[in-house]
């Protein structure tokens, strides 16, 4: 991604990577978990016609918010990740973070080519971005926040905290910054053990292990 700004933080930074490590780790496993109850769900269809009709559903979906409402929901997010970190719009809109969840769970939940890793990611930084936005932190404060979304969010899909801080660490060499984002990672587990017990991968493997069965 590049080497966002981090250096001159406030000693109470740490709060508010607190909250939006709960934020994010709640946003993060309860997309987890609606994103495997509609596999599951689509896993029972019958006909073809149900599978056809499921997928162009959440195509239609996906578009009419895109041209009707607002055009974030596409894509992996990475515009959104890099004109956060390194632009001086900081400070996204409250439903930026409902835009990035909603989509990858109309395209992920189909059954489609992609992954959850990116969506995930930038999903995360819109929520930092936003609670930035509500305390109005400067640029190095902000992008702190939008950090440890990205890595308390991935942290609520994956329940890998240790992996998903790394994971960040290695795209932005901030490594300044290394307790905050372990923190946010910490605590975005524990909050997702409140939600679902396990991850969406652990009960998708399950599933998969059924099915060879």
């Amino acid at each position: 991604l590049g080497y966002p700004n981090v250096g001159d933080l406030s000693a109470y930074i740490f709060l508010l990577v607190m909250l939006v490590a709960v934020v994010s780790g709640v946003g993060g496993s309860l997309m987890a978990r609606i994103i495997f109850k509609l596999l599951r769900w689509k896993s029972g269809f019958k006909l073809m016609f149900h599978h056809l009709f499921y997928v162009l559903a959440c195509a239609f979906l996906i578009v009419s918010i895109a041209y009707f409402f607002h055009p974030g929901i596409m894509g992996s997010g990475k515009d959104l990740m890099t004109g956060t970190l390194f632009s001086e719009q900081k400070h996204l809109p409250a439903y930026s973070p409902f835009l990035r969840i909603a989509g990858p769970i109309l395209s992920f939940a189909t059954g489609a080519a992609g992954g959850v890793f990116a969506p995930s990611l930038s999903a995360g930084a819109s929520v930092g971005s936003v609670i930035s936005g509500l305390f109005h932190l400067p640029d190095t404060e902000s992008n702190l926040l939008i950090l440890a979304g990205m890595v308390a969010f991935l942290t609520g899909v994956t329940r890998s905290p240790f992996t998903s801080a790394i994971l960040v660490l290695e795209m932005t060499d901030r490594h300044s910054v290394i307790f905050h984002l372990m923190l946010a990672a910490m605590i975005s587990t524990l909050v997702s053990y409140f939600i679902d017990k396990r991850s969406m991968y652990e009960r998708l493997k399950e599933e998969y292990v059924k099915e060879l069965g």
